[in-house]
């Protein structure tokens, strides 16, 4: 289960827009900075790990008409409009947590940090929870992405015959040896084997002697 403070960790990840860092708060301002607070949270949070995630909001910023409690994107979205304060409202989920050492409280304000290692939940500051999340996205995106190194499916043969014509190995008819490569722009795609350099019967005298 993780609590998270919304706007502490809203101002840590720079979603709050030039507005609210300008110090001029207004509701649509903060209606948008929260909604993409929680799409940030939806993309970084696996489905399970969303549907046991609660973000609260301080209860004087509540949008009109919105309840104190909904589900976006399936994570629980609390408003602390019966308690003084998004912190007190921690305070209270983390006393009332089953489970609280398997219980991740985001924030960094000192008073909730201590309720959680009260019950030994762990406690961490939005800013290194944001840099913690990050970090597993940047890892996650270098394992999805494909390695340009490895070949996605078998080489032709005509493909074959280029590299072995580039590198100077052997060609596809019969494994005959090539001559060293001269690299220009015309090669052919299949390496030239190389002429015999000895005269015709040459050393068959030889081969009958040993008859």
């Amino acid at each position: 289960m993780i609590l998270i403070d919304g706007y502490n960790l809203l101002h840590v990840t720079g979603l709050s827009g030039p507005e609210i860092s300008r110090g001029e708060i207004g509701r649509g301002a903060l209606a948008r900075a929260r909604a993409a607070l929680l799409r940030f949270l939806a993309n970084s949070l696996k489905e399970d790990e969303r549907q046991l995630t609660t973000v609260a909001f301080d209860s004087n910023e509540t949008p009109p008409g919105m309840p104190s409690e909904s589900q976006q994107h399936g994570i629980t979205v609390r408003y602390a409009t019966e308690h003084e304060s998004a912190d007190e409202l921690l305070e209270e989920l983390i006393s009332k947590a089953s489970a609280p050492r398997k219980l991740t409280v985001v924030s960094s304000d000192h008073r909730v940090q201590r309720a959680a290692k009260r019950r030994k939940a762990r406690a961490v500051d939005s800013d290194v929870w944001y840099a913690e999340i990050l970090d597993l996205q940047r890892e996650t995106r270098k394992l999805a992405a494909p390695d340009s190194c490895k070949p996605t499916s078998p080489l032709s043969e005509e493909e074959v015959a280029a590299w072995l014509y580039e590198f100077g190995e052997v060609s596809l008819e019969q494994g005959s040896p090539v001559s060293s490569v001269h690299h220009n722009d015309d090669a052919p795609s299949v390496a030239t084997p190389i002429e015999n350099p000895f005269p015709p019967g040459y050393a068959e005298d030889l081969l009958e002697d040993n008859q």
